[in-house]
């Protein structure tokens, strides 16, 4: 037995530069962060989702995937939330039962981490841990990220998992024979996953890490030194990692939000009937005592699978359309027929056989099948299904649809329609509750019954206008229904069958979906479903995120000048857009003199390795008409030798392995200004209700741009130690001028103290700044 060797150690190092960083963000976020007791902004947005999932009752958010609610909805349930509190507007007060600081406490923390993030991205990139306090600086005292990080809100949880993923890649990349390099990788991949979960604007820092990793596969390719099978493994363990991985944990953020949501709610009307019919309460109110075959005499709602503009169900009601509309063209003046947004007993209709006058299911029953021949009677008004060659009220190029009326005017009954079921598995497939998508062809015209999606007038009670559709082309849902609620009629006599549909319909049969087909049509409607967009008091477009011509009152307090603004820092915002420009004129400076082959800065340095003699070995080298002091060191543990560079200045302290200031640059710019770009161009783009909060990401990698502008221009601009001297007291100037103004902005950060009215007019630094001005 080999006794152990004594004395054992363990050698700790602590960077404290990032422990004070860490708790200065943990206490600028964190302090009172209970307070107001009041819901906030889109507090009042997020709080529904949370109640919701309390509830595990199922909602569709349309702005994103669920993973941030589902990061919400952790905190809820830590601090047992009931789910009961009405979210219906901004400045309610919480009532006992709502844990506001476990409601809040979750983006707090990722607003807060955020900061040594930020710390060591800027290392990462090369740059002096002078640099990386500098870059913390300015972000902790970020008013905009600040509020953004002290609510129930995501971007501080999108910024945390963005700077995480490219912080993760960074280091897997220079860590070419570190242990820990696959866990950097990995860890990136899942960031990237997480960043995309919470809103779809992680998919744009995502988009620029794959092309920055698509950029270094490339060259790990053209590395002569791998052999086949390692560049093999190389792009396998890089494509599962970044891309397969992200995949498989999207998909498991929707799998744990549907899991959790199986409960019937206010959203069910916006998907398909299958799968409202997987709902628990759905399972009741839709798919009980429902038969399966659809049969002459059957009793049923009509829905169309399109949920553009909204769902809705074939209706009609006793009103008829108009002699003449307002342009002067004339109609049947029969019964109007609409699809109506809204369950109602005027939805119900009966499937008859043309040739029977029974409107009972026969015993047996007799099914409907594709290509049969029906008329579809209205329940409640006993109107037949019709249209004929009159022109459609909003749609003229289309034919009306109407329950036909008998005014012995020469325009007969053409109320026979064809059952198409377009997802028939067989010729002779039979019509099913749900599951049967169907198109009813017109047999006199050939004309489509087609929801046309526009809104009659007052006199059609705004309702939405169906149509017969004569230049039918290929699929469109709009010209699809299907069965949603299903009943096998009994009632021949019109007051008994009256009274039979405003009964419920009662089974047993249950409809359960896949968990991917639920995934792909929850998706397809988040991603084609929107809200009708409206015109906010707030809203602001990207040309005035830029230079902070915008502000969002979050709160307001009901008696005092107490209030919280979303307003940033503005000498941040200045210098960091001065950054910017900057870097595009230096790096188009230096593309172009390195185009005339006049390097101003060293693209790499190649030292020769010395042999070994025992001793400490310090040679000097120039790179220009600068000197640099190179020390040779070797490890205690093999005969390697290990190089460290030292740079001893003013005002940086920097330790490098290889020198490479150009790629250095790139680098930079790729993550910062690109991570900026990518960020912010996109919303030219979008046409969603825009707010200064969508800006925040860009900010942050803006913010990070600054310190390697700064860094570059001591170290490689600056030549004589007066210029240097000037520069660093201008940063000093600058960063006290980011004090003050932080200082000035932060009771409209924190909420606290009250100012005076002459005091909040003082701070409208801007005309465009809507600050509430409480007159007593």
């Amino acid at each position: 037995m080999q006794c152990v060797k004594l004395p054992l150690s363990v050698r700790v190092e602590i960077n404290l530069l990032l422990v004070a960083v860490t708790v200065s963000a943990l206490v600028t976020r964190l302090y009172g962060i209970h307070f107001p007791k009041a819901v906030v902004f889109d507090e009042v947005y997020y709080g529904q989702f949370l109640s919701l999932y309390m509830k595990q009752v199922f909602f569709i958010d349309e702005s994103g995937p669920p993973f941030g609610h589902l990061i919400l909805a952790l905190g809820a349930y830590l601090g047992g939330f009931d789910g009961n509190f009405v979210w219906n507007r901004i400045g309610a007060e919480y009532t006992s039962n709502v844990p506001v600081w476990s409601l809040r406490v979750i983006p707090a923390l990722a607003g807060s981490f955020c900061i040594p993030l930020a710390y060591l991205l800027v290392v990462e990139l090369g740059y002096s841990h002078s640099s990386a306090l500098g870059a913390c600086v300015l972000l902790l005292m970020e008013n905009s990220l600040i509020v953004q990080s002290r609510f129930m809100l995501l971007e501080s949880v999108l910024i945390f998992f963005l700077l995480l993923a490219v912080l993760s890649y960074l280091r897997f990349h220079k860590a070419h024979n570190s242990s820990f390099r696959l866990f950097w990788l990995v860890t990136c991949g899942v960031s990237c996953a997480c960043g995309i979960g919470v809103k779809y604007m992680g998919l744009f820092t995502y988009f620029l890490l794959l092309g920055l990793a698509a950029v270094h596969t490339w060259h790990v390719i053209g590395d002569r030194t791998l052999s086949h099978g390692k560049v093999v493994v190389q792009i396998l363990v890089r494509f599962l990692a970044l891309v397969v991985l992200p995949i498989i944990m999207y998909l498991g953020f929707f799998y744990i939000h549907l899991t959790l949501l199986y409960r019937s709610g206010p959203h069910d009307q916006m998907m398909s009937s299958a799968f409202q019919a997987s709902l628990e309460v759905q399972i009741r109110r839709i798919t009980r005592g429902q038969p399966l075959d659809v049969a002459f005499g059957s009793q049923v709602t009509l829905r169309t699978v399109s949920s553009k503009p909204v769902p809705c169900w074939l209706h009609s009601h006793k009103a008829n359309y108009p002699v003449r509309y307002e342009n002067g063209r004339g109609s049947s003046h029969q019964q109007q027929v609409t699809c109506y947004p809204f369950k109602d007993v005027n939805n119900w209709w009966i499937i008859k056989h043309p040739g029977w006058h029974s409107l009972v299911v026969s015993s047996p029953p007799r099914p409907v099948r594709h290509g049969a021949i029906i008329q579809l009677l209205h329940g409640m008004t006993s109107r037949y299904l019709n249209t004929h060659d009159v022109a459609a009220p909003m749609s003229p190029h289309s034919q009306e649809v109407s329950g036909y009326i008998d005014f012995n005017v020469s325009m007969p009954a053409q109320n026979l329609w064809r059952v198409d079921i377009v997802n028939r598995e067989s010729n002779s497939e039979i019509w099913k509750t749900i599951l049967s998508e169907v198109r009813l062809v017109h047999v006199n015209t050939s004309a489509v019954l087609k929801l046309s999606g526009a809104s009659l007038p007052e006199w059609g009670f705004k309702q939405l206008e169906v149509v017969g559709d004569k230049i039918y082309k290929g699929y469109q849902q709009s010209s699809m229904w299907n069965v949603e609620e299903h009943r096998y009629g009994r009632s021949q006599e019109q007051k008994e069958r009256e009274l039979e549909l405003k009964s419920p319909t009662h089974s047993d049969i249950k409809r359960n979906l896949t968990f991917m087909a639920k995934f792909l049509e929850l998706q397809w409607k988040m991603l084609t479903v929107k809200n009708e967009e409206s015109e906010h008091k707030y809203s602001s477009s990207p040309l005035e995120w830029i230079t902070m011509d915008t502000n969002i009152a979050y709160w307001l307090h009901p008696l005092s000048n107490a209030q919280i603004q979303l307003i940033g820092n503005i000498v941040n915002w200045t210098i960091a857009n001065l950054s910017l420009v900057v870097y595009c004129l230096m790096f188009l400076t230096y593309l172009l003199r390195r185009r005339r082959k006049v390097e101003d800065i060293p693209q790499g340095l190649c030292l020769e390795v010395l042999p070994y003699d025992g001793r400490r070995c310090t040679r000097k080298f120039n790179i220009g008409e600068r000197v640099y002091s190179l020390t040779l060191t070797v490890s205690n543990n093999n005969r390697d030798v290990c190089f460290t560079i030292t740079f001893h200045h003013l005002f940086f302290s920097r330790f490098f392995f290889l020198l490479d200031s150009w790629v250095q640059l790139v680098l930079a710019g790729v993550i910062c200004f690109g991570g900026w770009a990518v960020n912010y161009l996109p919303f030219f783009l979008m046409e969603k209700t825009l707010f200064l909060y969508h800006y925040l990401p860009a900010l942050t990698f803006k913010i990070l741009q600054i310190p390697v502008i700064i860094e570059h221009l001591y170290i490689h601009v600056l030549s004589s130690p007066a210029q240097r001297k000037a520069f660093g007291g201008a940063i000093l100037a600058v960063l006290c001028s980011v004090y003050v103004s932080y200082h000035n902005l932060s009771p409209l950060t924190y909420g606290q103290p009250a100012l005076s009215s002459d005091e909040l007019a003082a701070l409208r630094w801007r005309e465009s700044w809507d600050i509430l001005l409480r007159k007593r």
